[in-house]
């Protein structure tokens, strides 16, 4: 039977789908260091994580009966990808399920941060009415700038026109304007014209430090800052500065460059304390519906790929769904060098095996072929596949019973 191990409080949707495809899984609370992880996977083949897992080289070659890696968030960067296509463990994700979850939360923090919701509050939890609108004000006819045009950062864009705001966006790449919302060519241009700006980009290394001290000082005096995205891409001593300066009128931040590994840990930043700081424990996408849905989702493309080897929407591995013949089904994770298809057609018709279906997909150093078979006349084709110096991982699945994936060679 296979064994799924599920951390961080993955939504239990997620191992119900998994126990419902016959996996035994085993759910822990938090997240778990390197060691710790390797200690722990050694009798699993699946992985389920959110944000506060690191899933190294180092682990992906210490657990060579690892197939398959969750990750029930948007972001992939706690992954090491590249090594894990090579040692043909397939990684899926959540690209879409928190999007609307992340959206409201922007834009109730632009709103409370707008109208300094959070000064009054403090003044009467501290026993002082302070009724004033000193420095409130209506988002309606405000700018806000949106940094990454992603899924979420057009959505946003979307909710912002409705509420009356002006919108303007920055991205390196192409993207199409929704309603009435203005691409600008730099940074520097959306910082001059935005009340309110937000980040939306995503884990890649390039985006560290994107957002410093530069950046800081060419916002507009009183404006709001929001980071909901990745807490490595902001300078949070320089967003301290100027929030103590009065430069900004206020922040919002829901990541940081360093989080707790757990619910219940102690938290410190340089942001705590601040006037007019919303800060939240990296709880953008975490609504009930938002984590159901992503259970939902990645159980599911876990569930598929040990049972079909469907790669459809895997982050790392080429992307492939064969319709089942019901037929037996072979699925190799292949170095990309020419000749590969050829030689392993070539076993199968020297075994005297009918190919009833086959596709075949690559994306960059990696190949992936499913094949389904019948008619074998003789044993050993699987054996010759396992050895070919091309070979990264072999799984089989019989036409009569629940599938078996042995693990493959180790990825050199």
């Amino acid at each position: 039977m296979l064994r799924a191990l599920l951390l961080e409080n993955v939504h239990p949707v997620a191992a119900q789908n998994l126990r419902d495809a016959g996996i035994d899984v085993v759910t822990r609370p938090g997240a778990l260091d390197e060691a710790e992880l390797i200690e722990s996977l050694a009798d699993f083949q699946i992985l389920g994580i959110r944000s506060k897992t690191t899933v190294t080289r180092k682990v992906l070659e210490s657990v060579p009966g690892l197939q398959a890696v969750g990750t029930f968030s948007i972001g992939t960067n706690q992954i090491d990808l590249e090594a894990a296509a090579a040692h043909g463990v397939a990684v899926f994700n959540a690209p879409y399920s928190n999007t609307r979850s992340v959206v409201e939360l922007a834009i109730s923090e632009i709103i409370a941060l707008t109208r300094r919701l959070t000064v009054r509050d403090k003044a009467l939890h501290d026993g002082v009415w302070d009724k004033t609108a000193d420095g409130s004000h209506e988002v309606r006819g405000r700018t806000l700038g949106i940094i990454g045009y992603g899924n979420i950062g057009s959505q946003l864009s979307v909710l912002a026109e409705n509420l009356g705001m002006r919108v303007v966006f920055y991205d390196t790449a192409e993207k199409l304007a929704l309603g009435n919302a203005h691409r600008v060519e730099t940074v520097e241009e959306l910082l001059a014209q935005a009340d309110a700006v937000t980040i939306h980009v995503d884990g890649r290394p390039g985006n560290a430090g994107l957002f410093g001290a530069d950046l800081f000082a060419g916002m507009k005096p009183g404006a709001i800052f929001l980071n909901l995205s990745r807490g490595f891409v902001v300078d949070v001593e320089a967003l301290r500065e100027n929030i103590l300066s009065g430069h900004l009128g206020g922040a919002a931040v829901d990541v940081f460059p360093t989080e707790p590994k757990k619910r219940g840990d102690e938290f410190t930043s340089p942001l705590r304390g601040l006037p007019n700081v919303i800060l939240t424990p990296h709880v953008g996408g975490s609504t009930e519906e938002a984590q159901e849905a992503i259970g939902e989702f990645v159980s599911k493309k876990v569930r598929d790929f040990v049972a079909t080897g469907s790669t459809t929407l895997s982050v790392n591995l080429p992307n492939l769904q064969l319709a089942h013949t019901g037929v037996g089904r072979i699925m190799l994770l292949h170095r990309n060098v020419p000749g590969v298809l050829a030689r392993v057609n070539q076993v199968f018709a020297d075994h005297g095996a009918n190919i009833e279906a086959q596709m075949l997909a690559t994306r960059g150093e990696i190949g992936y072929v499913v094949t389904d078979i019948s008619d074998v006349t003789q044993r050993g084709a699987s054996a010759k596949l396992q050895a070919m110096d091309s070979t990264i991982r072999l799984r089989i699945r019989d036409a009569f019973e629940r599938p078996e994936f042995p693990p493959g060679p180790a990825a050199g």
